[in-house]
């Protein structure tokens, strides 16, 4: 390095001794008008100005520079602050020429009135200079490759470090251009950025690209790169100078960053366990891999919890049994595999066993070698396949979540011709960790959800019978997965004197307390209709028990310290009755029924709509209408006619237009409304219970007035008896003969007018006693000495079932007969 110099200008004396020799600097005093009122013999010996010609004059005529009062009235402010100011300002010497000043002003002081400021310089010097060698060493050894190139965008020098980037010799890269040489370099883009400096002069920084160069023709590398103009003295642009860092380790750390934060948006998206494999296949090939296969331990595809394999559970099997899950291939239908998704595979990279899925770390293979005896052993027909595609890297992955082995991710290279390295390990561990977690929330949730339908389905009628009053079918179809199970349910309840109880409900929300819910509900409403209640009545009755349901969650969210919920329902109940063609009904907060007559017309029969079940304090009303023989009555949830506008009338006009397409199948028809109407995916429970009359002819019912008198028994006991003979029922004369007797008895000794008996024929034989009283029958046990009391006790004993029911006139004793 020279040493460093004054200009060849200045007296020897104003040299300084050293750099930061502040002895000889230039000082003058100055007051806040700008008048010198100091000048010291530096400033003189800097500027060649005496003290004479300076002191009382202003200082602004010192400056070299336009006046800029701003800046002035700024410096001044910050010094009046205490804290001065610097800075480099050109002023101007006796004779005229400019000379640049390291100018510093100090805090403000006063002289007297005066306010002051002390001003001290010194001409900016050069310090040292580099010489050509040491220049010339720096540019071509410097780890940044550097180039110039001409107008012509040819190459007229380069470093060294260039050259080695490139992998071009510099005496074939000189006097050409670069996309003659390395033409998968986005060599046109680089000479477009290129030109555009040349037309602007504009620099262009920091540009990033990918590319591939001779240096190194199997890997890509990542290039920062900068131009800027070359100008000559007369301002004129000569050529571009540009400079290229390799930022490869930096771009690739960025890149798999990406990869690995898309993944996590890309793989996971649903909550089923195949789906998220093939996901993960789907995610990484061509983006890493050429070939990638997802395999899962059995038990992971499995509903039953006791499959799991745990990591600390001890010794894993000789043999994993898996099923491939997922797999994709850069070439189409994966020709590589040698299983296809479904099939059983117990693939593990050799050597390795079964303790790689339950321990193990991920197996990096850089280069497979499909001679090699155990693969040849082991593996052979994916030996094989190694040969055939040129597959030639390979990483494995154990798929391991929360303690639990999941299966084998394997990711293998054949067209990219680049081998894995332990980079690419990083990756595909965090790619795979990512994945398994998104299989185990999804085997959690299938599992779970597939104990709340099997739960589900064994709380809904398995078989559903309308006897000889109805034709019945349904269909139930469960929510979209990922909306979990609901809480809808029908059925279909048998009921004395021919009578068919429909019962159609929805309780709130999902999962597998809406479910248990459903079947709770479900059994309350059997057990009430069992007991001869009217639909008003028994919604009034189930009303309180979702009340009690309601409190006793009130009573375990308290416990647990979480917020109460509202546990609700909606119901449709209606009793269809053969013999008179009459069908009554009551709901609490549920859609009307359908009914299509034999004719085509559809209605919407809608009795009082009556509230919710849960709300209590409310009444609910019963409908009675009539219903023509071949009518058809459909009974459903909100699901099915909501639809995807959330238009429930609509919904309703679509389901009748489907209905009035009579089909002589029920269950064909009850299946294609429900296809026709439920959009995919469906976020609610769908059910749909369609029933079709029949009536009970005259030639199958008959009845007679009993008179309020003993003799009559005799007289109606020998008509039931030749009836039933009629009928073609001799088997069951004499016990008729007997039910009829004490039933008839039992209503003339202890009920009151008018009294009247009825035989039904239907899939059992029925005798039913009505009257006018509403005292309930008790069943007695007599002792043996007792005279009476055994009546009942006869009829329970001679009959299939018998029971009571009340009527708006009384009551209604029955009792049922198989038939032979």
């Amino acid at each position: 390095m020279d040493p460093a110099r004054q200009a060849s200008d200045e007296p020897t004396a104003a040299r300084p001794h050293g750099v930061l020799d502040a002895s000889t600097d230039a000082a003058a005093v100055v007051n806040a008008h700008g008048v010198v009122l100091g000048w010291t013999r530096g400033a003189e010996t800097l500027l060649g100005h005496p003290a004479s010609e300076v002191v009382g004059a202003s200082a602004a005529r010192l400056l070299a520079m336009p006046g800029d009062p701003a800046r002035v009235a700024g410096v001044a402010e910050r010094c009046r602050a205490g804290m001065g100011w610097s800075g480099l300002v050109p002023v101007r010497h006796r004779d005229g020429r400019p000379v640049d000043v390291d100018l510093r002003v100090s805090a403000a002081f006063r002289i007297g009135a005066d306010e002051c400021f002390l001003i001290s310089g010194r001409a900016q010097r050069q310090t040292w200079t580099v010489g050509q060698s040491v220049l010339d060493g720096f540019l071509t050894r410097s780890p940044v490759g550097m180039a110039v190139v001409d107008l012509e965008l040819r190459y007229v020098w380069l470093n060294d470090t260039l050259e080695r980037f490139g992998g071009v010799p510099r005496e074939q890269r000189l006097g050409r251009r670069l996309s003659e040489l390395l033409p998968g370099l986005q060599a046109e883009t680089i000479e477009g950025l290129m030109r555009k400096v040349l037309e602007t002069g504009v620099p262009v920084t920091d540009y990033e690209y990918v590319g591939w160069s001779w240096a190194d023709p199997h890997r890509q590398h990542a290039y920062s790169t900068s131009f800027f103009p070359l100008v000559d003295a007369g301002d004129r642009v000569t050529g571009v100078c540009y400079m290229v860092l390799d930022v490869t380790e930096r771009w690739t750390a960025r890149q798999l960053l990406a990869m690995v934060n898309e993944a996590g948006t890309r793989v996971g998206t649903t909550l089923d366990v195949m789906q998220t494999a093939q996901e993960l296949a789907d995610f990484a090939v061509p983006r890493f891999a050429d070939f990638v296969i997802v395999d899962l331990l059995e038990p992971v595809l499995s509903t039953e919890e006791h499959g799991a394999w745990l990591t600390d559970a001890g010794p894993a099997p000789a043999r994993p049994v898996m099923r491939r899950a997922g797999m994709k291939s850069v070439r189409e239908g994966c020709p590589e595999a040698v299983a296809r998704i479904g099939d059983r595979v117990d693939f593990l990279p050799p050597p390795h066993d079964a303790d790689l899925l339950l321990h193990g770390d991920p197996v990096l293979v850089p280069v497979l070698d499909p001679s090699d005896d155990l693969w040849m052993t082991e593996q052979p027909e994916r030996a094989a396949s190694i040969r055939e595609y040129g597959l030639h890297s390979l990483i494995s992955v154990p798929m391991r979540a929360r303690n639990t082995a999941l299966g084998l991710t394997t990711f293998v290279r054949s067209i990219n011709p680049v081998s894995f390295q332990s980079d690419d390990v990083l990756l595909a561990r965090e790619l795979v960790a990512r994945a398994a977690l998104c299989v185990d929330n999804a085997r959690r949730y299938t599992r779970e959800h597939a104990a709340a339908v099997t739960l589900q389905r064994s709380l809904l009628p398995h078989a559903l019978s309308g006897g000889t009053a109805l034709e019945v079918a349904s269909s139930y179809l469960p929510a979209d997965p990922t909306d979990g199970v609901g809480g809808d349910w029908f059925d279909v309840i048998p009921l004395s004197g021919a009578r068919v109880g429909l019962v159609v409900g929805d309780v709130v929300g999902h999962g597998i307390t809406a479910a248990a819910t459903m079947g709770r509900l479900r059994t309350a409403v059997q057990t009430l209709a069992d007991m001869e209640m009217p639909p008003d009545e028994l919604l009034a009755h189930l009303d309180d028990l979702v009340l009690r349901l309601s409190a006793e969650k009130t009573d375990d969210e308290a416990a647990h310290r979480t917020t109460a919920t509202f546990l609700g329902a909606t119901c449709l109940y209606a009793v269809y009755d053969p013999v008179t063609r009459r069908c009554t009904m009551a709901r609490a907060g549920h859609p009307p029924p359908v009914v299509v007559s034999p004719d085509g017309q559809v209605s919407f029969p809608e009795p009082p709509a009556g509230p919710p079940l849960g709300l209590g304090g409310m009444a609910f009303e019963a409908t009675e209408i009539e219903l023509a023989e071949n009518s058809l009555f459909g009974l459903y949830t909100d699901g099915l006619v909501e639809g995807a506008d959330q238009d429930m009338e609509r919904g309703m006009v679509r389901l009748g237009e489907v209905l009035a397409r009579s089909d002589a199948d029920l269950g064909a028809l009850c299946s294609s409304a429900v296809r026709q109407l439920v959009p995919e995916p469906h976020p609610d429970d769908i059910a749909l219970l369609l029933a079709r009359t029949r009536a009970l002819g005259a030639d199958r019912v008959v009845s007679w007035e009993v008179p309020v008198d003993p003799a009559a028994v005799a007289d109606v006991r020998a008509r039931a008896t030749r009836q039933v003979e009629a009928w073609g029922l001799a088997d069951l004369a004499m016990t008729t003969e007997l039910i009829v007797s004490e039933l008839v008895t039992n209503a003339i000794r202890y009920a009151a007018p008018p009294i009247r008996l009825r035989l039904l024929r239907e899939t059992r034989l029925t005798c039913e006693v009505a009257d006018a009283s509403s005292t309930a029958p008790r069943l007695r046990h007599a002792r043996s000495t007792d005279e009476g009391g055994r009546g009942l006790f006869l009829v329970a004993q001679l009959s299939h079932r018998w029971g009571a029911r009340y009527t708006a006139g009384g009551k209604i004793i029955w009792a049922e007969q198989e038939l032979p």
